[in-house]
């Protein structure tokens, strides 16, 4: 199984929650082989595992979850199933089925446990078929590359007024601008919220500067502890959070300076730890969601490495993913962005024109966080890659993501 968790947002880009999109088997592999997919749980709600793994309070403080279901799994034992509380999670029903009586019925009756529903995948010109599932909605995910928005925007405000429409595959920052001038939409879902920037015209403020040239030392062969850590005194922020970090790590000693600190660390956990703090600082004027995506990327890069077989890269694929967004940090081009730090040339190649040898792992990651499940199935074929260890990478960064918060 593949899984991946997308965030929703409202127009002020704050996450109001998170779609759970799963792919249990590769099936373009199925279709090489001849054969038909045949499941051994078809009643398993696979968002469910993904969700008990990265729990949900570490992603969306009191918002909800989209799980998807169909037809099928409409009727399984979804209460006993779910380990988080049922009213935080609403079940997104895929369109796979033909309506009848006892689909709404079953619907009232796991909302009666605190479900919600929503509903995707739904042709324009089906919503009549759907008329008593849509009634038991709350939300519909409608695809801005598959569907008239103007015309489903008038269709569910004239017939359905209660439902909350959500704007999915938004893949750019115009067409999130356009849909929101046109208003009428409560979420939006795709990559627009992290697209570089198409030129570096604005200044970097005095403590982004700092942080750069922080990057830039820690980032050279065999940097100079005294000089990073003199660099970290600089900032309150960042000073607080290596001795909090320290005093954790060394109960037994009194740490008398930030240079102490420092060396109590040394070179390569002191390197870790600035550039996973730095990337914090760099988003703290930018969409929670973008902190998250970096931290995310670079621990599940460096848990693909083994599984694409370059293990001895995996502290690089970790930078790799970690720097993915320092144009959005820095509102400036990638190339230009990765100019304020040191990073290996497989590192610059793969973020800035998606070649050399890191670019299949980072091109990889990008097609994994968009579910873009048909082009993850070509790649594992490509690269001969085993699905289950590339879920447990996805999942193990879930799990470091939730470990990193719960203790910052």
């Amino acid at each position: 199984m593949v899984a991946a968790l997308i965030p929703l947002f409202d127009a002020g880009m704050d996450v109001q929650g998170y779609c759970i999109f799963a792919q249990r088997e590769n099936s373009l592999l199925d279709t090489l082989h001849g054969g038909t997919l045949q499941y051994d749980n078809i009643t398993r709600i696979d968002g469910f595992d993904l969700l008990e793994t990265v729990g949900i309070d570490t992603l969306t403080d009191d918002s909800k979850v989209f799980v998807p279901i169909n037809g099928v799994t409409l009727f399984s034992n979804l209460v006993d199933q779910c380990s988080a509380p049922l009213d935080r999670v609403i079940l997104l029903l895929d369109c796979d089925f033909n309506p009848r009586p006892m689909h709404a019925e079953r619907m009232r009756e796991l909302k009666k446990f605190g479900f919600t529903f929503a509903i995707h995948n739904l042709p324009l010109r089906n919503v009549g078929d759907y008329r008593d599932v849509l009634l038991e909605c709350e939300f519909i995910l409608l695809n801005y590359r598959k569907v008239d928005m103007n015309k489903a925007l008038q269709l569910f405000r004239r017939i359905f007024p209660n439902l909350k429409l959500c704007a999915i595959r938004v893949n750019s920052p115009d067409e999130f601008e356009a849909l929101k001038a046109f208003g009428g939409f409560d979420f939006y879902q795709g990559s627009f919220f992290r697209l570089p920037a198409s030129k570096g015209d604005k200044e970097l403020s005095p403590l982004k500067t700092t942080y750069m040239e922080l990057l830039r030392v820690v980032n050279e062969d065999d940097y100079d502890l005294i000089t990073a850590a003199d660099i970290i005194s600089q900032d309150t922020a960042l000073v607080l959070s290596l001795l909090a970090m320290v005093n954790r790590m060394t109960l037994n000693y009194g740490i008398t300076s930030v240079r102490h600190a420092a060396a109590m660390l040394g070179q390569t956990e002191l390197k870790r730890w600035i550039n996973t703090a730095i990337t914090k600082e760099l988003c703290s004027d930018k969409p929670s969601e973008i902190t998250r995506l970096s931290l995310l990327r670079a621990r599940f890069a460096e848990n693909l490495a083994s599984v694409f077989d370059m293990g001895g890269f995996s502290d690089e694929f970790f930078l790799m993913g970690l720097f993915s967004v320092l144009d959005i940090m820095l509102d400036r081009p990638i190339d230009e962005a990765l100019e304020g730090v040191r990073v290996s040339r497989n590192i610059y190649n793969a973020l800035v024109s998606h070649t050399g040898d890191f670019a299949p792992v980072y091109d990889f990651i990008l097609e994994y966080e968009n579910a873009s499940w048909q082009e993850v199935s070509r790649m594992m074929i490509l690269h001969d890659l085993d699905m289950q260890a590339i879920y447990d990478a996805y999942r193990g960064s879930l799990q470091w993501y939730r470990d990193l918060i719960s203790v910052a």
